[in-house]
């Protein structure tokens, strides 16, 4: 159970949130769904990739969330010549003019921020992007064999265009596996698309109001994984991943007719995490399958990898995951009328 003090803690946090996508709405117009699932992302202490096309706000929306969020914020356009020393710092000598003393002096790179804007991530050679995977995985760099914290909170958020691929290197799994979620920006509908115009080629000025520190990012963080989960929830979590193994035998057909490779453990653990997030977000203090349900696709959509056959007839990860939520029962009732109750909600000594 949540304490009275964390209680008030996830009605600041849901409070905050409304606030922050009152400022966003300011800048951005549309995204509910992406805005939502990058501060999931950000309260759970994950990292995103943000694929769309150019000219859908991606820069502006992260750049006002930094702004929003009164964090630190730095960009890192990645091209084909950056170096890892372009992102992490370097080490150049400095000599003391009083003494003549000459000494190593650590200058730090783009990555010292909080909020990192990793534009066109898959623009670099893998020795640039893999400077990235220290400092995301263990919230640190190492140069001159020196180990140098990063402030926190700390946050990757790369974009990536889905569309043009010559010249570009793609992410291997390994540092796909390290972004929570896989957000996909999509075009606006007609409305929206209408008011970006009226309002991007007209004098407008906006002023972006500060709502929460990073020491309280930090601190809400922390209130996000102590919410409790039932065990039937993390049950549920765990059956989207273990469905997509299919070298593991027990998956539906269309599991092992288009994938090729499942989700691991780091997808589960990120289902319930995203879970919790959003589910406070909300103003709730428990987790719902509808929240598992809601985190599925940016979760999942990166980690399932489809083959041929799925190639071949226009089937894309999205749709094994849709699949598997029209597939997988939510609770007791959905398969009542089959007379048992399903493997999900079993205890795992039942028999």
């Amino acid at each position: 159970m949540l304490a009275d003090d964390d209680v008030q803690r996830v009605q600041q946090l849901n409070e905050a949130y409304r606030q922050i996508t009152t400022e966003l709405g300011k800048a951005i117009v549309g995204q509910h769904q992406v805005i939502e699932e990058l501060l999931i992302a950000m309260f759970a202490r994950g990292h995103c990739l943000l694929v769309g096309v150019p000219g859908l706000a991606k820069t502006l929306m992260i750049r006002t969330l930094a702004d929003a969020l009164s964090l630190k914020f730095s960009r890192i356009q990645f091209t084909p010549d950056l170096m890892p020393a372009d992102i992490t710092g370097t080490e150049v000598i400095q000599e003391d003019k009083a003494s003549g003393v000459r000494e190593f002096r650590f200058l730090p790179g783009p990555i010292f921020g909080n909020v990192i804007l990793a534009d066109e991530i898959n623009r670099t050679p893998p020795k640039t992007q893999a400077a990235l995977l220290e400092a995301m995985q263990e919230h640190q760099v190492t140069v001159g064999g020196q180990q140098h914290r990063l402030a926190e909170p700390f946050f990757v958020l790369a974009t990536q265009n889905p569309i043009e691929q010559e010249g570009t290197y793609p992410l291997p799994e390994a540092q796909l596996d390290r972004f929570m979620f896989n957000v996909f920006v999509d075009y606006p509908d007609e409305e929206e698309e209408l008011q970006i115009v009226r309002q991007t080629t007209a004098d407008v000025q906006f002023e972006i109001t500060h709502t929460l520190t990073a020491e309280q990012i930090v601190e809400l963080g922390q209130i996000v994984r102590r919410v409790p989960v039932a065990d039937s929830v993390t049950r549920y979590a765990l059956k989207f991943t273990r469905s997509t193994r299919k070298e593991k035998g027990d998956v539906p057909d269309f599991v092992q007719e288009y994938v090729s490779w499942g989700a691991g453990p780091r997808a589960s653990q990120y289902l319930v995490l995203g879970a919790k997030a959003r589910a406070v977000l909300h103003g709730r203090y428990y987790v719902s399958t509808e929240d598992i349900r809601a985190v599925a696709f940016p979760v999942l959509r990166h980690r399932i990898m489809t083959n041929f056959n799925a190639e071949a007839e226009g089937v894309k990860a999205d749709d094994i995951i849709r699949l598997l939520i029209e597939t997988i029962p939510a609770d007791e009732t959905e398969t009542a009328s089959h007379g048992r109750q399903p493997e999900v909600f079993r205890s795992a000594d039942a028999g």
